[in-house]
């Protein structure tokens, strides 16, 4: 039985009311004083946690108190089939003793607990000591003790009815199945709204407030003796870190019926012949290229081996080797880190540490010249790159978590020439459009890899010709961004982004985005993966 918008909603009111009277909060134990906090008293709590630390013998110590709440909403056809709102409120301390680390953290916000965690950590970090080698140092930061920072947001998702949301949703969900042959179709959003108050030993007291927005869909065709069938997502509608105007702007009711219809073109799409072609790269698939082959490679913690997890460690080693020496790419090649970009997933005021944003080349004019940090990594290749203030690299997921090195927004930075995609088309006599990001894999230093797509179009003497499909193009990292020969201008610069980036043992998740033009790549091999 299906159902209804009006149903889901009530019956989930009806239940969340249920769970409320029985005392049960799914899991978040807050003190009920501690809900209707001011900011003061998060700050008080931070300084009592600080000063318990400085007195159990930490040489630096930093709290955060992170307030989390996540919503969700999906449809599936014409019915609902999620809906979910979580919060987590908790406080981390991290300290620095004896040139080693410790961390604690806690659900219950209270002065005395504070202080227990800053006493645990330190113990910890006493522990550690015994195994380590060469201690912890820190690069110098400033200190922002009244530091505040918000996302850039117009309407905040939260205050949106969910009534709302669901119309939105199943309006979408109604167009894509007006295509014949587009049979089923999943839409959902999420949003997410991190609140954190952090302090440091050395004077920041720094207040932020982040918010991420991710509409999708994707919509199913199929063949009408089904013995086929073939999907498209919306990857022209990326995650960002903006408000409840994203949903608005992804016009997700008017763009499901291309999507549709180009659902129901692949299952009459030609297969691919495999062979060397000219790959032209939309930004709606080059972003993950870039993120797998460049934004993982740059974590310095992964080409000095000490990070493995997930996403393996990098060819980028030693970085004596490869600093101001590697040619990653042609001399038009220029790849940022950035903390700065307005609407993207990476985007903050300060880090983990404290550490302002922070914006800087990575590959300046094709040459590899510097790697992602945090204040502990800076130190290890000062002396090549002459750079001794952290990037900002420093994140934790929650407040349970303690800080990693993890990646900014990585973004390939748009040509001289101010080209668009029908000018890379128009320059190209035998090649592969590429749009959307699709299934992928790569070693685990980064180097070998292969990735799919959304949807293929063969280009012939400047002109886009039939569908294909089964098309997934591999090769090896440097040789695959030095045959890029022709790159978009500021007006085709697209922002993508993920939400799902792991990295850690246990595993910690991160968002972040990746901006980029189209780009031509010169006889990049393709494979079927049907063959």
């Amino acid at each position: 039985m299906s159902t209804t918008r009006r149903d889901f909603i009530k019956s989930a009111s009806l239940a969340g009311a249920a769970a409320t009277a029985s005392g049960w909060s799914g899991g978040l134990v807050l003190p009920s004083a501690v809900v209707e906090q001011s900011d003061t008293f998060l700050k008080d709590l931070c300084l009592s946690a600080l000063d318990a630390a400085r007195t159990a013998g930490a040489t630096y110590a930093d709290v955060r108190i992170v307030n989390i709440r996540d919503q969700s909403v999906a449809a599936s056809e014409n019915r609902v089939t999620e809906i979910s709102d979580n919060e987590t409120f908790g406080v981390g301390v991290r300290a620095l003793a004896r040139g080693a680390w410790g961390y604690a953290a806690s659900r219950h916000l209270t002065r005395q607990e504070c202080q227990r965690l800053a006493g645990q950590a330190v113990n910890q970090a006493v522990a550690n000591a015994r195994a380590v080698s060469t201690p912890v140092e820190l690069a110098l930061v400033d200190a922002y003790p009244d530091g505040m920072w918000r996302s850039p947001i117009r309407r905040d998702p939260f205050r949106v009815p969910m009534e709302d949301k669901i119309d939105l949703l199943l309006a979408a969900n109604a167009r894509a199945l007006s295509v014949n042959r587009a049979q089923f179709v999943n839409s959902s959003m999420l949003f997410v709204r991190q609140r954190t108050t952090f302090a440091s030993t050395e004077g920041s007291i720094i207040q932020q407030t982040v918010y991420r927005t991710v509409p999708q869909m994707t919509i199913t065709a199929v063949a009408s003796d089904s013995t086929n069938s073939q999907s498209r997502a919306s990857a022209e509608v990326a995650p960002m870190g903006l408000g409840y105007e994203h949903v608005e702007a992804a016009n997700l009711e008017e763009r499901a019926l291309e999507w549709a219809e180009e659902a129901v073109e692949k299952l009459s799409a030609t297969p691919v012949e495999p062979g060397a072609y000219d790959l032209i790269l939309d930004p709606t698939n080059l972003f993950l290229t870039i993120h797998e082959t460049i934004g993982h490679a740059t974590e310095l913690d992964r080409a000095l081996g000490f990070e493995a997890n997930y996403a393996g460690t990098s060819f980028l080693a030693p970085p004596a080797d490869v600093i101001e020496k590697l040619q990653y790419g042609p001399e038009f090649m220029n790849v940022i880190g950035d903390r700065t970009q307005e609407g993207a997933l990476a985007t903050v005021g300060w880090d983990d540490e404290g550490v302002p944003a922070d914006s800087w080349a990575i590959v300046r004019d094709g040459i590899f010249v510097d790697y992602q940090t945090t204040r502990e990594q800076v130190r290890w290749i000062s002396g090549l790159t002459g750079v001794t203030m952290s990037h900002g690299c420093s994140l934790a997921s929650s407040w349970d978590s303690v800080q990693l090195q993890r990646m900014p927004n990585i973004s390939l930075m748009p040509g001289e020439d101010d080209h668009v995609l029908d000018d890379l088309i128009a320059a190209t006599d035998r090649g592969i459009l590429v749009t959307g990001h699709g299934s992928y894999s790569i070693d685990q230093q980064r180097s070998n890899f292969q990735f799919g797509g959304q949807v293929f179009y063969e280009v012939s003497g400047g002109q886009v010709g039939r569908m294909l499909k089964d098309v997934a193009y591999k090769g090896r990292t440097l040789d695959f961004w030095n045959s890029m020969d022709m790159l978009g201008g500021p007006r085709s610069y697209f922002i993508g982004g993920t939400t799902g980036d792991l990295k850690g043992q246990p595993a910690q998740a991160h968002a972040t985005s990746h901006g980029c033009p189209p780009a031509r790549f010169r006889q990049v091999e393709v494979t079927n993966t049907a063959s």
